[in-house]
């Protein structure tokens, strides 16, 4: 085989091929993601002004507050579970919608933040769904919309992590230390509330020491058996 016959690799095709690849990607991705911003933004909305018009309604936003925060979680988790997907998804989105909502009816942002995350809890356990992932993403839309609207950041993501961690407790032990380990380092002010939420065990009781052996009286000396009388 001569030189001329002799073909040498060129990684230039290659090179190129990855890269055309790699911009495929990145374009749908972009497209892609932005579609997810759409449909987050579109699900706060909804959540939102369905809230809110729902308190309007009844006129007793203290009263319902709950009520209702309750139904609009049941509502997701059944759209998510019909769909077969999107629930960790929506849940950031459903959890923000819920507090903007009572927040423009002037509710309570902060007690509702704990319900939001328990009823999130315990409808994704209730479906066998990702508990510590639906836990985070309902604290992270809270802390998220306290932001926006300017409210108690630190209270209600303490309140929010309370709400988790009871859900969690009501579950398992194992689903109180993966809510745990999932919401460290979420945001500040939680730390205490994490730190008390799994069980503490038990403080092993140490031994006993052993009694000395009591030393011998004083005074009589113990006296020998005495041999048994022969009768006559």
């Amino acid at each position: 085989m001569t030189d001329q016959e002799h073909e040498t690799f060129n990684p230039a095709p290659l090179q190129e091929s990855i890269g055309k690849a790699g911009t495929t990607v990145k374009e749908g991705l972009i497209g892609t993601l932005k579609g997810i911003d759409a449909i987050e933004t579109e699900i706060v909305s909804l959540v939102r002004n369905t809230v809110s018009n729902s308190l309007r309604a009844t006129g007793t936003v203290a009263n319902e507050g709950v009520q209702v925060t309750r139904d609009v979680v049941k509502g997701a988790i059944q759209a998510s579970e019909e769909v077969g997907t999107g629930l960790i998804l929506g849940t950031k989105s459903v959890a923000k919608g819920i507090v903007m909502g009572v927040s423009d009816v002037g509710g309570d942002v902060i007690t509702v933040s704990g319900q939001i995350v328990k009823s999130s809890v315990q409808g994704a356990a209730e479906i066998g769904a990702d508990v510590a992932g639906i836990a985070r993403r309902s604290v992270e839309g809270v802390i998220e919309a306290t932001q926006e609207l300017g409210g108690d950041v630190p209270e209600a993501a303490k309140v929010a992590v309370g709400g988790a961690i009871e859900a969690a407790g009501s579950i398992s032990n194992t689903a109180v230390k993966a809510v745990r380990d999932v919401l460290i380092g979420v945001a500040e002010g939680t730390k205490d509330v994490l730190a008390a939420a799994l069980p503490k065990p038990r403080p092993s009781q140490p031994p006993r020491p052993l009694q000395p052996a009591q030393p011998p009286q004083q005074g009589r000396r113990p006296q020998p058996p005495q041999a048994p009388s022969k009768k006559a």
